[in-house]
């Protein structure tokens, strides 16, 4: 692994929301992530993520909508939980820091991982934001997004509008059919430029929660496959929107109270 972060990589990230790390893993690391992710994958036939009986494929059929969102992507979300070999990846303190020098914060917790397996011909991701669907508010908050195959013109790969993230707000755009929808919120960047990040397996991304960011469809015949974690900045206090938070634990949530439960949300780098 190449978690050394240059000052010029933090600077290019605060600057424009996102930065691509290439050769983030080597050969036999990636080699080793695809194993863990897919037999993580696996083990939850399905399950979208602990605690919530949500399937992939459920609403197969049962509207146009649906049926298309089902083809985006697989999402299966807080691998970590369910899969040892999974944690022992995700809260690695070697990825906290970097997620910390970018954020510029004391203190990073695990939000979610999340696999996303774009599927051969699967729909495109529309332009969103991550932070607004989060159960904290925080414009420091980022992810980071682990090639698992090379990412594509063709097969996929993220897009991201450089700047985006120091003017949009926690408004949720949402994600929908139309790539175009979250210029209704933020008319201002109908005509920014965007930036296709391709990237080599073993390369990674990491962006900020308030970057504008798609993905192409896969035009192709193979998979385009993801593996990615959301941080959060530690210190953060609940907004009132549940996400991925199980329902008991939002039960004894109120509003303003602190996220520091580390069975849920662990604690992976303190400086």
């Amino acid at each position: 692994m190449s978690p050394d972060l240059s000052e010029e990589k933090i600077n290019f990230y605060r600057e424009n929301g996102y930065v691509i790390i290439e050769d983030f893993l080597s050969a036999d690391e990636l080699e080793h992530w695809r194993n863990v992710v897919a037999r993580a994958v696996g083990e939850r036939n399905g399950l979208k993520m602990p605690g919530k009986e949500v399937r992939i494929g459920d609403d197969d059929g049962i509207n146009e909508d649906a049926a298309y969102f089902n083809n985006v992507f697989d999402q299966l979300l807080n691998l970590w939980q369910t899969n040892a070999e999974m944690e022992r990846l995700m809260v690695d303190e070697r990825i906290g820091k970097m997620a910390a020098d970018l954020a510029g914060v004391d203190g990073i917790r695990i939000w979610h991982d999340q696999a996303l397996i774009k599927r051969p011909w699967a729909n495109p991701t529309s332009w969103h934001l991550d932070t607004p669907f989060w159960s904290f508010s925080d414009r420091r908050a980022l992810s980071i997004w682990v090639a698992l195959d090379d990412a594509t013109l063709e097969n996929g790969c993220l897009f991201f509008i450089p700047g985006s993230h120091k003017t949009t707000t926690f408004e949720n755009a949402g994600i929908g059919k139309n790539m175009g929808g979250i210029f209704e919120v933020y008319p201002e960047f109908k005509q920014a430029k965007s930036h296709a990040a391709v990237m080599k397996a073993g390369s990674c991304s990491f962006h900020n929660g308030l970057t504008i960011h798609g993905a192409h469809a896969n035009m192709t015949p193979g998979f385009r496959r993801a593996m990615t974690c959301a941080y959060m900045p530690d210190g953060n206090r609940y907004n009132g929107t549940p996400n991925i938070l199980p329902d008991e634990y939002v039960a004894t949530l109120s509003v303003g109270d602190l996220l520091d439960n580390d069975k849920q949300n662990p604690l992976i780098y303190k400086r």
